[in-house]
């Protein structure tokens, strides 16, 4: 089953001094299934590796090299947005616009939601949008 992550996750997964279980059993679900993602995954995703470089925490090659792994797992951005949709949720549930749309991705693809962050997992347990695993 398709599943989306989001931003939270996939940090887990670029950067090294970040783990997490769930970020983990995600990367393992890549090999048999697509994650599906808004596109601001990738925006979101290149500016924490900028922020991490800036900060020291890796090296520009790494950051680099990182979106190219990136680019080669099965993660697709299956089309627009819903507008009206992010906006109800992100004021239903205290979000912003951006877990919102991870939150709207997934309950317009029927897909299993991947993320670290408490507030999304309590928004997507309350619309019956399972977590990953």
């Amino acid at each position: 089953m398709a599943f989306v992550p989001d931003a939270s996750v996939a940090a887990a997964w670029l950067l090294p001094d970040e783990e997490a279980e769930l970020a983990e059993r995600a990367l393992d679900c890549l090999a048999n299934e697509e994650a599906k993602v808004p596109v601001l995954f990738w925006d979101e995703l290149r500016n924490l590796l900028l922020a991490a470089e800036r900060r020291g925490r890796i090296g520009a090659h790494h950051a680099d090299a990182s979106l190219a792994r990136l680019r080669r797992l099965p993660i697709r951005c299956p089309g627009d947005a819903d507008d009206h949709l992010i906006m109800a949720l992100a004021r239903a549930h205290g979000l912003s616009a951006y877990d919102a749309g991870y939150l709207a991705l997934a309950i317009r693809e029927g897909c299993a939601l991947a993320s670290l962050d408490r507030r999304l997992i309590a928004a997507a347990a309350a619309q019956g949008v399972p977590p990953l695993g």
